[in-house]
């Protein structure tokens, strides 16, 4: 998936279809690193920078181990579902 900057703070990708939300974590403040799903807009992102407040519409999938300038001048992303 292609990437783009949004806020100063993260990157995201629109995935092919939305994921569900059925059974989702309860609200995180994101952080550095996070993969994270934001809901209403059916869109990935990548924080590079901490973002400001928990969100019941941003759900964190996992984290990514990269230093924020590594993951401020991403481009493209791949993702592939595990076992």
């Amino acid at each position: 998936m292609d990437l783009e900057d949004f806020h100063g703070t993260e990157r995201i990708a629109d995935p092919p279809r939305k994921l569900t939300t059925e059974n989702a974590p309860g609200p995180q403040a994101p952080k550095t690193g996070d993969l994270t799903y934001y809901a209403p807009w059916g869109n990935l992102a990548i924080f590079y920078k901490d973002g400001a407040s928990a969100s019941s519409d941003l759900l964190i999938l996992g984290h990514i181990d990269a230093d924020a300038d590594q993951l401020s001048g991403a481009d493209r992303i791949t993702i592939e579902a595990t076992s």
